[in-house]
């Protein structure tokens, strides 16, 4: 459900917790910060899955007027 403390290790390519968060940040990679000031990021975040309950509805793609008709 959720990356381990390794993983997470390589994903971000940092062992610290503050620098892990800012290389999520930086990656786009969705993620929450527990109690313990721990990231921690789904597993659909990274392996490509569509979420179960709460899916998210892609946004349209923005067209200008002239392509739209």
């Amino acid at each position: 459900m959720f990356l381990s403390i390794e993983e997470l290790v390589q994903l971000t390519g940092r062992k610290l917790k503050a620098k892990q968060i800012s290389a999520l940040r930086s990656m786009g990679v969705p993620f929450f910060v527990n109690a313990l000031g721990q990231p921690v990021v789904a597993r659909v975040a990274v392996e490509g899955r569509p979420q179960v309950s709460g899916e998210r509805v892609p946004r349209a793609t923005w067209q200008p007027r002239v392509v739209a008709g």
